[in-house]
């Protein structure tokens, strides 16, 4: 008996392996495509250079890249020495990169940025100025349509979903750091529900007139509507999430200043957030959804951390099948999510352009105390 159960461990063994060989395989015929990526890296005194690079690509290969352009540059005229590479955070905080690292460009925050530098340098580094103090004024958000908006959020959270192969959520949770590859498309995923909600908090609080501000309100509020109805429940609770920002929603005359028609349903969307219950009212709503759809991807690998933390995977030598038909049965539900294609109709028009660009190139503030300082400006606390 001993003897099967130990067999049947060797096969579980090599079928992972087999799992995950085809995840990686499958991973690298999806990043193809967009695997060159163009992306600056900045010395420090905050000038940079322009390098094309794989997004797989390792830090040494990065910073020959850069060691080459600098060689070349009129603002160089000493001889870059020995360069690491660093990302610092709009709030000054630095990680160093270890030479063999991999695919950095996935790892980094909405607003971290590479920096080249020699080790002497390392704690002159500072975060770009635009990060640290802001310009108020007028969002481009107002000169485009709701409908252009959560149409062109629709497509590219379903570009990004669409790449995520189902290994990588299953890897990105049960070998973390350890894993032998890295979940790319995930982390771009996971990077872009981020950057939505901060991009919801930055154009409301840099936009200065308060009926402005209302109509900036309104605008979101009807795009996560959008979002909802077209089954992208991502884009949907991240505007959801940005707007339940605690710089946004002390907002006191802004909200005040909302029709009742969309104060409601906001409350409605709020509800749907709720985390209380094990987020029943989000999960009673993805169960009556068909596909296509965009799942709010966060939950998903909660979901999958939690099976993972609280069940073991082995009792000894026997396999814990009751984990893995689970584990099995969440993979089922990403691939049901996409089991047919998504289809949104855009017309190709010079304002469309305008908005695709916008929506996929979104300027954002992620720096929390920054946020809540401008909120502070916009509407004292006394007011």
């Amino acid at each position: 008996m001993l003897k099967m159960f130990r067999e049947e461990r060797k096969l579980l063994d090599a079928a992972m392996e087999l799992l995950h060989a085809a995840g990686r395989h499958r991973m690298t015929e999806r990043c193809t495509a967009g695997s060159q990526v163009f992306c600056r890296v900045y010395t420090p005194d905050h000038s940079y250079v322009t390098i094309r690079s794989r997004l797989s690509c390792r830090v040494g290969e990065i910073l020959a890249l850069v060691k080459e352009k600098l060689q070349y540059s009129e603002d160089q005229p000493v001889l870059p020495g020995n360069l690491i590479l660093v990302a610092v955070t709009s709030a000054g905080e630095k990680a160093v990169f270890r030479p063999s690292d991999e695919a950095v460009f996935t790892t980094l925050g909405v607003n971290t940025h590479l920096f080249a530098c020699e080790p002497s340098e390392l704690d002159s580094l500072l975060p770009l100025p635009e990060e640290i103090h802001w310009t108020p004024g007028d969002s481009k958000l107002h000169d485009m349509s709701a409908e252009e908006v959560a149409n062109q959020l629709v497509v590219f959270d379903w570009e990004l979903f669409s790449c995520v192969h189902e290994v990588e959520f299953v890897c990105y949770v049960f070998h973390g750091e350890q894993s032998c590859w890295r979940p790319l498309n995930l982390e771009l995923v996971l990077q872009r529900c981020s950057e939505v909600q901060h991009w919801v908090a930055t154009e409301i609080l840099q936009c200065q007139s308060l009926p402005k501000r209302i109509q900036l309100l309104r605008k979101f509020i009807k795009i996560a509507a959008l979002c909802k109805q077209q089954q992208d429940l991502l884009s949907f609770l991240a505007v959801v999430l940005g707007l339940d920002n605690p710089a946004v929603s002390r907002l006191r005359l802004t909200w005040e200043g909302l029709p009742g028609k969309f104060r409601k349903q906001f409350q409605q969307f709020e509800s749907i957030a709720d985390p209380s219950r094990n987020h029943k009212s989000y999960r009673d709503l993805i169960t009556s959804l068909r596909p296509p759809l965009i799942p709010f991807t966060p939950l998903l690998l909660k979901d999958l951390t939690f099976l993972h933390e609280s069940c073991k995977t082995f009792h000894g030598e026997l396999v814990n099948f009751e984990k893995m038909h689970k584990v099995a049965e969440m993979v089922r539900n990403i691939r049901r999510y996409r089991s047919s294609q998504l289809a949104i109709d855009t017309e190709m028009s010079p304002s469309h352009l305008q908005t695709k660009a916008y929506v996929r190139q979104l300027q954002v503030i992620d720096n929390q105390n920054l946020l809540f300082d401008m909120s502070c400006k916009l509407e004292p606390k006394d007011t």
